[in-house]
């Protein structure tokens, strides 16, 4: 079924739409907490189910990123991807394990580069017919 959804067709937009709630779901969970936190005091770190919506992301990044490099008609795009994608799945795994110091600013930016890029190479990268076999420039 995953393959249906990330096919050619499908993969650029599903892979902006997964990095731009990644996003938002970035954004949004410091203003959830703080207002947790005015409301009642039983926690102090999110709840596991909130946490784990960070790997859904991570996940059909990955699958979103596989499909749109197998159809992208641009070598730098491929590796534009993969890279924007290691990044994106470095800051959210370091967040989490806290295994260098970044800026919380820093988790926007990978996801930003991602939805750009699946936006860019949808519109200006898409191959035709068997560009896709033959690697272009």
């Amino acid at each position: 079924m995953i393959t249906k959804v990330l096919n050619q067709n499908n993969s650029d937009i599903t892979g902006a739409m997964a990095s731009g709630l990644c996003l938002i779901h970035c954004i949004a969970t410091p203003f959830i907490f703080i207002a947790q936190s005015c409301s009642a005091t039983c926690c102090d770190s999110s709840p596991i189910w909130w946490q784990s919506i960070d790997y859904i992301f991570i996940g059909v990044s990955f699958f979103a990123v596989f499909w749109s490099v197998k159809h992208t008609s641009r070598r730098w795009m491929k590796t534009a991807l993969w890279v924007s994608w290691i990044a994106l799945s470095f800051v959210i795994i370091n967040e989490k394990f806290e295994l260098i110091y970044l800026p919380e600013s820093i988790t926007y930016l990978p996801a930003l580069v991602l939805v750009g890029l699946h936006i860019y190479n949808k519109k200006y990268c898409q191959c035709k017919g068997e560009a896709c076999s033959r690697s272009s420039i």
